[in-house]
């Protein structure tokens, strides 16, 4: 009996062709049994209607029912008989023009196809293996949920001093004011559980229940359950949170965890969805340095000031700011590239998606020894795993060891649930497009389209990103001084923020010092323009224990101060020659008041609206 009346299909190439070989033995890896692969030197006798000329130059493939199939049809034919990748074939099939436009591509590739090898040896390695990511993904759930643990747990030790019945910015004002501005529409736009039970009970509770559940994540714990929940949790902390949960990483968060809720499985679908997240981020944060007019960013000499005005400065941050200025404008044009140019390779095969997780790898690494970006950065890093594919990883020895253990288990979805992740994926591909049409172009999109989107914002799904889009040139910093006697005035020293120019810039990543961060924009504005800053000054007046908790000592253990007040001070590191001499790391001008001395009485400070 011969191959043409067997029970498989016969795939037919040149055997002397190095591209054929390279791709039949990439399609034999995914076809397995199913297809038959014979090089015509041997079988094509067998098939006395193809001529050899005609077999040189296509491959055929060959069903047992006697149809037959070249070219670009016979690979589409050839793929859809594996799960997942029938697209192609009715692409080919019913997408106008793009059957003429394969075939040609096709015929292009088959005249050149020494060159065509190399390119394929290029972009994929010497061999192309089938993509799998049931490592990545298990790999991928475990590293979210340590970051997972590291944001709720960061905010269960200053919730309260925040959001809580004693601190900044109560909750239950807040809620109390979203129900009577937004009325109907509160859940679309704020969905918080924290909103429905704004008490000091639940504000304590959510944060050790999220630690407890990312703990269950990072241990392989039930994921389908657990990432729901997770990301149900930190949704309810980021609208309760006020403006010191307003952060782009906060967003992140919940847009990567909100994918990785359909990651158990290893979708495709859903690593596509993480991969064009990864050049949303990138691409959107270099594009808005670019659009922001900040001359700083075309003339390469943003680093000349960001080490000395970022929010939170790590120690090696004074060695980076008195680096040459040379290496100050390569490092600022490295930022551009790995923002703008490199996030393209996340669309392309193998090989160029490993180039860009290295450089976004390197480019995070630099960014954490210099400044302290709480989790930002680690979530960033863990953007670039989807980028890569099992056999990657594979080559770790620490993770080949225990890859049966970390990869996902298989998982079959029906026809509705593939349906229904496809119909997702392309709203939020939707969403994804008119969001960055209206960062880019600063206008509103097509009203419908507009509104679709709106729909989602309150949710997380789709987000703007632009860290760093206008560089700070100076660095006001702002000090809260208290008296009980009206003549002697004590700092309150925050734990992370510059303060005391003789002490040294501290570390607390993962940890966000939420009150820290705010106060760095505190000082860029002015106090009205900041209304959370008198209730600040407020609780500080009452001696509030929860608020209090959130620097790094109290000065006043006994009793309350009588009066407070806030100073502006423009800060700049020291010289390397004045830090020899003093031992200080900034050195300090003050600039004036922010806010003038109040205490409790006739004149006692009125607490701003939420």
């Amino acid at each position: 009996m011969n191959d043409a009346s067997a029970s498989r299909p016969v795939l037919v190439y040149d055997g002397d062709c190095g591209f054929c070989r390279y791709w039949v033995d990439y399609w034999r890896r995914l076809t397995g049994a199913a297809v038959d692969y014979r090089p015509y030197q041997e079988v094509g006798a067998r098939y006395p209607a193809v001529t050899a000329a005609e077999f040189a130059r296509s491959i055929y493939l060959f069903e047992p029912d006697g149809r037959r199939f070249h070219g670009a049809e016979a690979a589409f034919e050839l793929l859809a008989r594996v799960p997942g990748r029938g697209l192609w074939r009715w692409a080919y099939r019913h997408v106008p023009g793009y059957a003429a436009l394969s075939e040609v591509a096709y015929a292009f590739a088959a005249r050149h196809r020494v060159a065509a090898a190399r390119l394929a040896r290029l972009l994929w390695g010497p061999v192309r293996e089938p993509a799998s990511h049931r490592l990545v993904a298990g790999l991928f759930l475990r590293l979210l949920g340590a970051i997972y643990l590291c944001a709720f747990a960061s905010f269960t030790v200053q919730a309260l001093g925040l959001i809580g019945a004693q601190g900044i910015l109560p909750l239950a004002d807040f809620a109390a004011a979203v129900r009577e501005q937004l009325g109907a529409d509160a859940w679309w736009q704020a969905p918080s559980l924290l909103l429905l039970a704004p008490t000091d009970w639940a504000i304590h509770w959510i944060g050790p229940l999220g630690t407890a559940l990312a703990g269950a994540l990072v241990l392989g714990s039930a994921p389908r359950v657990v990432l729901p929940l997770l990301y149900v949790l930190y949704l309810a902390i980021v609208h309760a949170g006020q403006v010191f949960y307003s952060f782009q990483w906060d967003l992140l968060l919940l847009e990567v965890g909100f994918l990785a809720i359909f990651l158990p499985g290893a979708s495709g679908t859903v690593i596509w969805l993480l991969r064009g997240l990864c050049f949303r981020f990138l691409f959107l944060a270099g594009i808005a340095k670019l659009l922001s007019g900040d001359p700083s960013w075309w003339d390469l000499s943003a680093l000349d000031y960001h080490f000395e005005t970022q929010p939170l400065p790590s120690p090696l941050a004074w060695y980076a700011h008195w680096l040459p200025p040379s290496v100050h404008a390569a490092g600022t044009a490295a930022t551009l590239l790995v923002e703008l140019v490199l996030p393209f390779l996340a669309f392309l095969p193998r090989r160029p998606r490993c180039l860009l997780a290295i450089a976004v790898c390197a480019f995070e690494s630099l960014i954490l020894l210099t400044g302290s970006y709480n989790f930002f950065n680690l979530l960033t890093l863990l953007l670039c795993l989807p980028l890569l594919d099992d056999a990657a990883l594979r080559r770790l020895p620490w993770l080949a060891r225990g890859a049966a253990r970390l990869a996902v288990p298989p998982v079959r979805r029906g026809r509705l649930a593939q349906l229904g992740l496809a119909l997702l994926a392309i709203g939020l591909v939707g969403c994804g497009l008119v969001q960055g049409y209206e960062q880019l172009g600063r206008e509103s999109a097509w009203a419908p389209l507009s509104r679709a989107y709106r729909v989602t914002t309150g949710f997380g799904l789709v987000n703007g990103y632009g860290l760093f889009a206008t560089m700070t040139r100076t660095r006001p910093e702002i000090a809260i001084e208290g008296t009980r006697d009206g003549r002697t005035w004590t700092p309150y020293e925050f734990r992370y923020k510059p303060g005391d120019p003789q002490r040294a810039p501290t570390w607390n990543i993962p940890h966000q010092p939420r009150l820290d961060w705010q106060m760095w924009f505190a000082a860029l504005g002015s106090a009205p323009e900041h209304p959370w800053f008198s209730n600040l000054l407020l609780r500080l007046l009452e001696g509030s224990p929860e608020v209090l908790a959130l620097f790094d000592a109290n000065p006043f253990p006994e009793r309350p101060p009588a009066r407070v007040r806030a100073r502006l001070y423009d800060y700049r590191y020291t010289t390397p020659a004045e830090r020899a001499d003093s031992g200080a790391w900034w050195v300090r001008r003050e600039l004036g008041t922010y806010f003038p001395a109040i205490g409790l009485g006739p004149a006692r400070v009125q607490r701003a609206a939420p």
